[in-house]
Formats: structure tokens, sequence, C-alpha cells
């Protein structure tokens, strides 16, 4: 799955990456989105997450941030299918974003004064509304695949360069740095 280019490393030449979340709920055949009313990425479609805070875990703050956008409250452990680090030109530091899917939670989607959220059938997923990498890799996330991935972006419209790599669930993740 993906393209068959192997990944490396970068040297560690830039700052830390930067730590963000998104959370994917699910139920069979439909996921929730929610449409982005302000900040980066705003009119767009995307799972709900953020950044990580000092002191909080990778897998908190998801839960955090989830129900902060949601209202949702997970139940139990989320499933981490994916890390995707995006480059942007011209910024030096790269955003490691970790992904999660759940089918396990309490409540019913609210809209807040970030999201507004709205069950997708797998087929009527919005690819013209959201971030254009989306359409490369959430096929994985749709298909209940575990991956890490890579991309460059010329601004926020253009993606010069990416790389998707399929793994096992019981793999470890192998942050990709770089295209190669």
């Amino acid at each position: 799955a993906g393209n068959s280019r192997e990944f490396t490393i970068m040297a560690n030449t830039r700052p830390p990456n930067k730590l963000l979340t998104l959370v994917f709920v699910m139920k069979p055949g439909h996921v929730l989105l929610g449409y982005k009313k302000r900040g980066f990425g705003a009119g767009w479609w995307n799972g709900f997450g953020g950044k990580v805070e000092s002191g909080e875990t990778i897998e908190s703050a998801a839960v955090r941030e989830l129900h902060e956008e949601s209202g949702l409250r997970a139940l139990g452990a989320l499933d981490e299918v994916g890390v995707i680090v995006f480059e942007f030109v011209d910024q030096p530091q790269l955003l490691e974003v970790h992904a999660f899917r759940t089918e396990n939670y309490e409540g019913s989607p609210e809209e807040s004064e970030e999201m507004r959220p709205q069950w997708f059938e797998f087929s009527e997923v919005p690819y013209d509304s959201m971030w254009p990498d989306d359409h490369l890799w959430y096929p994985y996330l749709l298909r209940n695949k575990y991956f890490d991935a890579f991309f460059k972006f010329k601004g926020h419209h253009i993606v010069l360069d990416h790389c998707i790599k399929e793994r096992n669930s019981s793999e470890s993740s192998q942050v990709l740095t770089q295209a190669g």
C-alpha cells in the first residue's frame, strides 16, 4: 500500500516537532467530522483535535480535544491508527499529528465555538472541502488500516511531496520526516 519509496529520518536540524492530535469517531459505514469554524484549517472538514499541552500525554490530549470540540467523551483507550508529519515550506517546525479512531463514546455530537460536527457515510466524505492531503490517507483510516505518512506543503493548498506507509497494528509508528 502507498508508494514504494523508503522513508528516511532527517538530521535533527529543526526545532522539536509540534505534537498535535486528531480523533475520528466511527460507527458502521460512517465517520464524524467537524466543520472548522475558526483558526488553523477554518472552512474545512476534519477530525477533532489540537495541540498537546505541557504535562499531557498524546492520548489524553486527544480525549480532551474531542470533548472540547464535539461534546463527546471517549470511553476506554483510543486506537492510534497513524502518525502524519507535515512540513510547510518556510516553516522550520514540523507538525506531528497522531491520528486516533474510536467507536466507543458517550454523548451526542454538539456544535462548539470551533467545530460543527456532522456524520458522513464513507462514500460521502467531503474531500472537496478538506485539506488537500486528506483524500490520500483517509482511505487507510476508513478501511481500519494503520499507517505513517509525510506531506510537504507549499502554503495550505499545494502538496509538493508525500509518502504513506501502511503498517501492522502491532508495529510501532516510525515518525516520518522526509520523503525518500
